[in-house]
């Protein structure tokens, strides 16, 4: 059986990405990536604070032009999360967004071409307190290793890892993170599994190209759930063709299943029957858009009747055991009955009134906590 603080951290080095530690013993970060043309300020600034809002540690921008490095000049002055600059091939725009303010530059050492220009990105990094992302994608490996290896493969990536690697070796740069992506889960989990143990820098998890919300979201629950539960991984991206803000939602409800941190509602509800009380389904559906809000972690229980209903009510800070009325329960202990055609309404003040003495009191639960102890690993 699974223990609760059975995962044993990978431990890893310690970068700063603005404010946000990665690595090391600091909690497991979300990220997101922005889908807007960096170009327009308004809409790339507006969904930054779009993800930002729904919990995003760390949001990543392209920048795939000098037009759209200037316009990432005046993104960084509106916004107060970290930015992490997502640059190819040219060398001049790393330099240019550096000088604006980047918080991390995700490059490929190998794509930036001669070694005098890795050399001048990566002194502007080191000048400036900048740490690198190698990010290393099946889809992208270099041809000399599709030709080796024929096709992507675990080792494949974990190859071209190292070469990007070794180019910040040589040049005495060790604040990086690396990610070794692949749309196919066994393959980016066993490259992941292979880095590990070779380096000491910080691991950024994701699936790449996972698919739509749904594919998507099971997709990168499996690869980076196998993997956080063995302690590997310390900032994650889920990737999704889907709403930026989804992917942060998904990203929190991976960690909070794997209690490795919390925040907002974890709202446990049982999948309806004709046992059910109440509508169920179309409960959890309002409570969870009424809810979206919350930052503080609170656990609760919507179950339909009698059967499970009392005891997962009991477990939860909120909880609400189907009947004709309901009971609800606050911190284990019944409260008081409600109407069934009054669910959503009361649940939703149950919980905001409880959020809200949580605050005030000093033993109020944080907004952002490890549930439980992780354990560090050499």
């Amino acid at each position: 059986m699974f223990s609760e603080n059975a995962i044993q951290r990978r431990k890893s080095r310690r970068i700063m990405v603005g404010g946000v530690a990665v690595g090391g013993d600091a909690p497991v970060s979300v990220q997101s990536m922005t889908n807007t043309e960096t170009t327009d300020v308004a809409a790339t600034v507006a969904q930054i604070k779009a993800l930002e809002n729904a919990g995003a540690d760390i949001v990543r921008v392209s920048i795939p032009t000098p037009e759209a490095a200037e316009a990432f000049g005046k993104i960084k002055q509106q916004v107060s999360v970290p930015l992490v600059t997502d640059i190819h091939f040219d060398y001049k725009i790393a330099l240019r967004v550096a000088e604006l303010g980047a918080d991390c530059l995700r490059i490929n050492p190998g794509n930036i071409g001669r070694e005098d220009r890795v050399r001048a990105v990566v002194d502007a990094a080191r000048d400036r307190g900048i740490p690198i992302r190698i990010g290393v994608n099946a889809g992208s490996l270099e041809k000399d290793l599709q030709k080796k290896y024929g096709e992507p493969t675990s080792d494949a990536l974990v190859e071209s890892a190292q070469r990007h690697i070794e180019f910040l070796d040589k040049l005495g740069f060790q604040d990086f993170k690396v990610s070794v992506k692949a749309s196919d889960v066994f393959m980016a989990v066993d490259a992941y599994r292979k880095l590990a143990a070779l380096i000491e820098q910080p691991l950024h998890l994701g699936i790449t190209e996972a698919g739509g919300f749904r594919s998507g979201a099971v997709k990168s629950a499996i690869g980076l759930g196998m993997l956080l539960a063995e302690g590997i991984g310390d900032t994650i991206r889920v990737s999704l063709a889907a709403d930026p803000v989804e992917e942060v939602r998904v990203g929190w409800d991976i960690l909070k299943a794997l209690h490795i941190r919390s925040k907002g509602i974890n709202l446990i509800a049982c999948p309806s029957c004709s046992r059910q009380e109440f509508n169920v389904i179309a409960t959890v559906n309002a409570l969870e858009q009424r809810l979206e809000d919350i930052q503080e972690p609170l656990d609760v229980a919507v179950i339909g009747c009698c059967v499970n209903g009392p005891g997962e009510a009991k477990a939860a800070q909120v909880g609400l055991a189907g009947g004709s009325p309901s009971l609800l329960y606050i911190n284990g202990k019944p409260d008081h009955k409600i109407d069934n055609d009054k669910l959503i309404e009361e649940i939703e003040g149950a919980i905001r009134a409880e959020v809200e003495r949580r605050r005030q009191s000093p033993a109020g639960a944080p907004a952002d906590k490890k549930i439980f102890p992780i354990k560090q690993t050499g």
